[in-house]
């Protein structure tokens, strides 16, 4: 079985982040979002994995390598435009081989695992599965309707929808989906439809099942999804202090991981934190829901609910929240309930 994953996205949702970096390469809890899915994919044993990539390859290759850090072989194919799902899944019809494929969307976190779903799908038959979840509001999604646990139609973010079950970006293939894609013409938005392909296969009398998750999941579009994440992911960590850091006179709650190399003097952690390698932090309180990546320094402030990426000053600020801050940037005497969005290099400063 292959691995796809999806990692050309421009990400105009998450800007200012992704103005100078790949979507898929913003941190969850010090992790870049495209180490959810490929890690899943190599704990089910699909270590020959595609990352299809768009305009920041030359970042997605830098940053993930040829795969054997994470167990795997990576191939990089380039989707010259963004043209859909189901084209990037297309153009990887030479890397499945004629074997089943997994397909996941590089900017999506599903915590749990999809080990069920693929060992599932590898018993069967059937020429597809996708996993569904329960949404609040599934007008915003391709609804999923269901007989006897068979999939028999999506439709595309409809005005009444039949179910409250959301397609997410999780799914398998054997090798009749890329037939079917061959034969799409493009939507109104101009893409090849991931829900018209599979309700192509549909259409052609092929079975394709659907799991219903109660797994935490959700697409890391925009800055609020991102901290909603960030806090989830952060609460599945244990308590690992490294022994390559230093505390001092610091009180600590809840689930807090320290990198190594990280000091910590003088302050009160509220988990669930994560202190990436060599943070320097004095006299602050950090937390709940907080991740500051390597490299950072904090010092006389108060962070709660943000992710503050690599290398990044933050000085004098006696009330950050609700705030996501990107790499090699500097933040002084921000006033109480300060909600920043701030990119890579940014520099925010109140003067006295």
């Amino acid at each position: 079985m292959k691995g796809v994953v999806l990692a050309g996205g421009k990400g105009s949702r998450l800007r200012p982040f992704t103005y100078s970096g790949a979507k898929q390469l913003v941190p969850i809890a010090n992790v870049p979002v495209l180490h959810f899915p490929v890690n899943q994919l190599v704990a089910c044993g699909i270590t020959d994995i595609a990352l299809v990539v768009g305009e920041t390859e030359p970042q997605i290759r830098a940053a993930m390598g040829d795969g054997s850090r994470f167990g795997a072989r990576f191939s990089y194919i380039r989707q010259e435009a963004p043209l859909g799902i189901a084209h990037g899944l297309g153009i990887c019809r030479q890397h499945a081989s004629g074997e089943p494929v997994v397909l996941y969307l590089g900017d999506n976190v599903l915590l749990g695992g999809i080990s069920d779903f693929v060992r599932d799908f590898a018993a069967s038959r059937s020429a597809a599965s996708v996993i569904l979840k329960e949404v609040h509001d599934p007008r915003a999604f391709g609804v999923g309707a269901l007989e006897d646990g068979r999939l028999t139609r999506i439709v595309e973010k409809p005005a009444e929808p039949e179910t409250n079950l959301a397609v997410i970006g999780v799914y398998a293939f054997r090798a009749d989906i890329f037939d079917i894609i061959d034969g799409l013409t493009p939507s109104a938005r101009g893409e090849l439809e991931i829900a018209d392909a599979i309700n192509g296969l549909i259409g052609a009398g092929l079975a394709v099942d659907a799991a219903v998750t109660a797994d935490y999941w959700i697409d890391t579009g925009k800055m609020e999804d991102m901290l909603e994440a960030n806090g989830a992911v952060l609460g599945t960590f244990a308590t690992q202090l490294s022994p390559g850091s230093t505390i001092r006179d610091c009180t600590m709650s809840g689930i807090v991981t320290v990198a190594d190399g990280a000091v910590i003097d003088g302050c009160e952690i509220l988990g669930p934190v994560a202190i990436g390698p060599g943070a320097r932090l004095t006299g602050s309180r950090i937390g709940p829901n907080v991740a500051i990546g390597e490299g950072c320094t904090v010092s006389n402030s108060s962070i709660s609910n943000a992710i503050i990426m690599e290398s990044t000053s933050v000085r004098d600020c006696p009330g950050i929240v609700d705030s996501m801050i990107g790499r090699f940037a500097s933040v002084n005497c921000a006033p109480s309930n300060s909600r920043l969005v701030l990119g890579d290099h940014s520099r925010f400063e109140v003067g006295a």
